[in-house]
């Protein structure tokens, strides 16, 4: 007997597959407990389906240059608090409680090498799903997914004390009126001297006004200031360990508002007047934080990224100005503009010297 194939047969079954499907669905007998694990077959198609997409998405939606070198002290610091936990880090297991998920967090020292540099940005970037991976938190520092790109793909070949060197900072204490290990996790990245561990991309702390330090902190917690390193690390801060924080690395000795930006040929016009935008703000007793000594490679990158941002910003709305002001500087101006501003400290102390910290 010959069964004639006809389009009313083949619809009739296609609904009946999945009506079966959704009552079996419906019934609860799926098992989707992370114990039971899944079927090879399940677990090699989501894989599968999971590196085409990544390798299809990040031809797209990846920059040219998707590793950055000049932030792995910040990276590390970021894997340690955030990512550690389930993925382990060099001479660190990750946790058996996260290793429990299915599927469970890779050792990226043993899986970094099988992924393309911008495909590792992608995954960074916008995480996997079905997967315990996570978007990165905030979408507009890709600066941040660049350095954490290249600190993952150094892994495989990261010992554990290179690991330590860059995730500790020498001189480390207890402070007082803090959890126990908060400020470690403050000078991992500030160093214990507040002056950024030399890094370009970590601002000098030391010398700070304290009341600056406190509102930062504060809108790093809110999420009203962007960065996925600070508000990770802010996150479990009460008010008062902020305001202590801020008053212990204020109190350290780095920036001081003996050179006032006024006096910088850099920072006047060619009449000679002081550029009011910029003295106005960061004058000593200003809302502004001091400038004067701060890593010139720091205020540079806060300059230019301004400048790419593409909001517009209406001074008369909101107290954002600083994306309006970065843009009337000329993109050829900004090193030095910045150079000027770091070199400031230099004359500070009366003279050239040696500034380890910068």
């Amino acid at each position: 007997m010959t069964i004639r194939i006809t389009w009313l047969r083949a619809i009739v079954t296609l609904i009946g597959v999945g009506t079966l499907a959704m009552l079996f669905a419906w019934s609860g007998a799926v098992q989707i407990s992370a114990s039971s694990g899944h079927w090879r077959i399940t677990d090699w198609f989501l894989h599968w389906v999971m590196r085409n997409s990544v390798r299809t998405y990040s031809a797209f939606q990846a920059p040219d240059d998707p590793l950055a070198d000049t932030g792995l002290v910040s990276a590390a610091g970021h894997f340690r608090q955030a990512c550690q936990v389930c993925h382990g880090a060099p001479g660190v297991r990750a946790s058996p409680v996260m290793q429990g998920a299915t599927p469970p967090a890779p050792d990226l020292a043993q899986t970094a090498g099988e992924w393309r540099d911008r495909e590792l940005f992608w995954i960074i970037r916008h995480g996997v799903k079905f997967t315990g991976m996570p978007a990165w938190p905030v979408s507009d520092r890709p600066d941040e997914v660049k350095h954490m790109a290249a600190f993952v793909r150094r892994l495989p070949g990261m010992t554990p004390r290179q690991y330590r060197a860059l995730t500790q900072a020498a001189g480390e204490r207890p402070l007082s009126g803090v959890a126990p290990g908060t400020l470690a996790g403050c000078t991992g990245c500030h160093g214990a001297d507040g002056k950024g561990r030399g890094q370009p991309d970590i601002p000098i702390l030391g010398g700070q006004d304290p009341a600056y330090l406190l509102a930062s902190l504060r809108r790093y917690a809110s999420g009203e200031r962007s960065s996925a390193v600070m508000q990770t690390a802010v996150s479990s801060l009460s008010d008062a360990e902020m305001q202590r924080l801020a008053n212990h690395f204020s109190a350290l000795p780095g920036l001081k508002p003996t050179i006032l930006l006024s006096d910088l040929p850099m920072l006047k016009d060619q009449a000679g007047i002081p550029v009011p935008a910029c003295v106005n703000c960061h004058a000593p007793g200003k809302a502004g934080p001091i400038l004067a000594g701060q890593r010139s490679s720091y205020v540079a990158a806060r300059l230019k990224g301004w400048q790419q941002e593409k909001a517009v910003v209406d001074a008369r709305q909101s107290p954002e100005t600083m994306a309006m002001i970065a843009r009337r500087i000329p993109p050829s101006d900004v090193d030095s503009l910045a150079a000027a501003i770091g070199e400031s400290r230099n004359k500070a102390a009366g003279g050239p010297h040696n500034d380890t910290s910068r």
